[in-house]
């Protein structure tokens, strides 16, 4: 039986504005997929708010996107 090719992705999360010492690794279906993993692992982060940016980096192509992300929903949309 062949293998067929894994569906998720490197990606490099950090909160934007704030230490990126905070950065993890993970390993996600999405951009999105990533934003929401980190912040289940790191909302005490933003404890003080509802909604969190970070910023996600693909690790094998280098591309980045910004997510404002609802900590109460999950709900992510672009940085505005």
């Amino acid at each position: 039986m062949a293998k067929t090719p894994s569906a998720t992705h490197r990606f490099r999360v950090h909160p934007r504005d704030g230490d990126r010492s905070h950065a993890r690794v993970l390993e996600e279906s999405s951009f999105e997929a990533a934003a929401v993993a980190y912040l289940e692992e790191f909302v005490s982060i933003g404890a003080e708010t509802q909604e969190i940016s970070v910023v996600v980096m693909d690790l094998d192509d280098g591309h980045e996107h910004c997510f404002m992300v609802d900590l109460e929903t999950g709900e992510t949309a672009p940085c505005g």
